[in-house]
């Protein structure tokens, strides 16, 4: 089993989902600081690492959450899924739902903590799940073709810290044509940087699971 192409591989292509993003954040350091400065200096990183540490809000967020979510639906739940008997488009599109409502708890801390409307609280998680149901696809897509509960487990942390991709804004029309070009990347190269060979030595596939029969 490789270990690096489960980490490095799998942070790159969803990373192309984020070209926007990074086209948003440059853009707007740059007309905060103005003089044609951009603000993205190792020292910002290590900082908004050391103030984490003692946060443990992201410990939850950024550590405790997608290792445990992996844990449990993309390692325990997926692998019994397929020795059970189950397809593995099925499992793609069955464990994602089961991960998506287990984040059902975020209802009652938009509703009563923070005392919104029950209207406007099930409109949030109802998006909030939408959006958990494509990514746990995606997540379950990658640990069923590589066999690597890092690959997933690193782009849910990835996710995690840039949130949502930028895919327009008012400040510049860069935004929107870096998403389109990083999309179609993406779907370029979902396969083929999520080949079997790639992450296995000596199979071509853990399992046979990722031969899509």
């Amino acid at each position: 089993m490789k270990q690096w192409e489960a980490v490095v591989f799998p942070l790159g292509l969803t990373s192309l989902m984020y070209i926007g993003s990074f086209i948003l954040k440059i853009w707007s350091s740059w007309a905060e600081h103005g003089d044609h400065q951009i603000d993205i200096s190792f020292q910002n990183l290590i900082n908004w690492m050391v103030s984490g540490v003692y946060d443990i809000s992201v410990w939850r967020m950024y550590i405790v959450a997608p290792l445990t979510e992996e844990l449990v639906f993309r390692a325990c739940m997926i692998s019994l899924l397929l020795c059970g008997g189950f397809k593995a488009y099925t499992v793609i599109l069955l464990s994602p739902v089961l991960f998506s409502l287990a984040h059902l708890n975020h209802l009652l801390e938009y509703h009563m903590q923070q005392n919104t409307s029950l209207l406007k609280a099930s409109m949030v998680v109802g998006f909030q799940l939408g959006y958990t149901v494509i990514f746990g696809s995606y997540a379950s897509f990658l640990f069923v073709r590589t066999g690597h509960i890092a690959a997933p487990l690193v782009s849910h942390i990835f996710c995690n810290i840039m949130g949502l991709p930028a895919f327009f804004s008012r400040r510049t029309w860069l935004v929107s044509v870096g998403f389109v070009a990083g999309a179609i990347s993406f779907v370029y190269l979902l396969f083929p940087l999520t080949s079997p060979s790639l992450y296995n030595d000596n199979c071509e596939c853990w399992h046979t699971y990722c031969y899509w029969t």
